[in-house]
């Protein structure tokens, strides 16, 4: 049976220890290896029925304290419909058998042990074909198809034992994409070159750091570049949109995009640039809404999701009902690029009221998008989810707990400011970059910002029951007035 370690070290002891790896690096302190050079390819090919046919190499050096008798390895999951997933170690065939500890991680074992300072290839292929009628994964067609950032490629997990390491790419490495020509392409990485051959074009992107998942997005689509000042949003349609209806969604975009800017701080300018892209099969396209969230959004929740992001620049959108709603149909999706996507995914993991975080940053959008009064009505929809008085119970409904949760942030901008809610945001989104942050993260940013008790009005808004009347009652009195407003101004 194999046994997992998880120890505390005392802060003096680990930093000693990460000091004495860093000043002799090639001093292995457990069992690993090194990726000294991968590769990744990947081939679209339109017919006679399509299909991507993916192939890697990985270089492998064990550079740990013990010979080998296994890899670790993730296979592709199960949004794909692939055919059998085949590799080979120095061109002999390998056999997986699923980890007994791990449902989502595969073992390969090796057959003769990996001996330490020796070097060997690692050869995997997977071909994906297009979903069958009925079955729920990724779809694509002869004209375009996508490869989200992770879950598509294998990924190299370290060996088990005390201060193993292994798994991680080296700082720069190739995929190779081969696409008909006349696809448009976006990839992951800096794309170096392309090179046409045969009806065929074969392109270069460079891999770095800053891409620890790779994707790709191509297709014979129509472009349209939409985006106004610094930021930059290209549409990519299957067929050519009305001018007009670029202009609306240019200026919907142009909206929600300002009104991130101003909720989370701008993104930088390696970050400026979107990529929205019609979905080649919108059957297994996207995941579902969560119910709450749909509600809380406006949505029927038996309506599909009709945006998604597949990479921290990049979404899939189904532009089968129409564009006048896509500004408004992206907004969930925009939000996490703002938020971290794949920098903190953590928000979707975290305690209340940190998890509704998303909610509110998409309902923002959606409001911004479709103009005139619509933060106020989000605001009171989710306030008639909240029951009024009455005798408080031991425990609150979890389902009001997360929409209190979502009304929590609007509570915070209209407390301490939009401009203190914003630098706060900034702050711990840049500070914990890539690492998650617990609340107690996010009320120090707080506090540092307004020098004011944050930690209070956080336990005085999730802990008693109900929401503060005065909070209501502002929403519920400028309604009244509207309303008085509308009746005195008709005929």
């Amino acid at each position: 049976m194999k046994v997992r370690f998880c120890l505390r070290i005392p802060l003096a002891v680990l930093t000693a220890l990460v000091s004495y790896g860093a000043a002799s690096c090639a001093v292995a302190l457990g069992p690993g290896y090194t990726i000294e050079k991968q590769e990744i390819r990947v081939r679209f090919a339109p017919a006679p029925q399509p299909k991507i046919d993916i192939a890697a190499d990985y270089q492998l050096k064990n550079t740990g304290t013990r010979a080998l008798q296994e890899l670790e390895l993730r296979l592709p999951g199960r949004r794909f419909h692939s055919n059998e997933l085949r590799a080979t170690w120095d061109k002999t065939a390998l056999t997986f058998v699923q980890d007994p500890d791990n449902p989502r991680s595969t073992l390969a074992k090796l057959g003769k042990p990996w001996k330490t300072s020796a070097r060997h290839t690692l050869h995997v292929t997977a071909e994906f074909v297009p979903v069958q009628e009925g079955e729920t994964s990724l779809g694509f067609s002869s004209q375009a198809f996508f490869l989200p950032a992770a879950g598509w490629s294998v990924e190299l997990l370290p060996p088990d034992g005390l201060f193993a390491t292994g798994g991680v790419p080296p700082k720069k490495w190739d995929l190779l994409v081969a696409l008909p020509d006349g696809f448009q392409t976006h990839t992951s990485g800096i794309q170096k070159k392309s090179v046409r051959k045969g009806g065929e074009v074969v392109v270069l992107a460079e891999q770095g750091k800053k891409d620890p998942y790779p994707f790709v997005v191509a297709g014979r689509y129509s472009t349209a570049d939409i985006g106004k000042g610094n930021e930059q949003v290209h549409l990519w349609t299957s067929k050519q949109q009305d001018s007009a209806k670029l202009r609306d969604i240019s200026d919907a975009l142009a909206r929600v995009i300002a009104a991130y800017d101003a909720a989370f701080g701008e993104r930088s300018k390696e970050s400026s640039q979107t990529w929205i892209v019609e979905c080649p099969v919108a059957a297994g396209c996207f995941t579902s809404l969560n119910p709450l969230r749909a509600k809380l959004l406006r949505q029927d929740e038996n309506e599909p999701s009709t945006g998604e992001m597949i990479a921290r620049d990049t979404m899939v959108v189904d532009l089968s009902g129409g564009s006048p709603m896509l500004a408004a149909q992206a907004t969930p999706s925009l939000a996490a690029s703002w938020l971290g996507y794949g920098q903190n995914p953590a928000f979707f993991e975290q305690s209340l009221p940190l998890t509704m975080l998303p909610a509110f940053a998409a309902a923002i959008g959606r409001d911004a998008a479709e103009g005139g009064d619509s933060r106020a009505e989000t605001v009171r929809r989710a306030l008639r989810l909240v029951p009024v008085g009455g005798k408080p119970a031991k425990e609150e409904d979890p389902q009001v707990l997360r929409v209190k949760s979502f009304l929590f942030f609007y509570a915070l901008q209209e407390r301490y400011g939009r401009e203190t809610f914003r630098k706060a945001i900034q702050y711990i989104l840049y500070a914990r970059h890539g690492r998650g942050f617990e609340l107690n993260d996010f009320i120090a940013a707080f506090e540092q910002e307004t020098h004011q008790n944050v930690a209070e009005f956080v336990r005085m808004w999730m802990k008693r029951p109900g929401v503060p009347e005065e909070f209501r009652a502002r929403y519920e009195e400028s309604a009244a007035a509207r309303a008085a407003t509308n009746k005195e101004t008709k005929p």
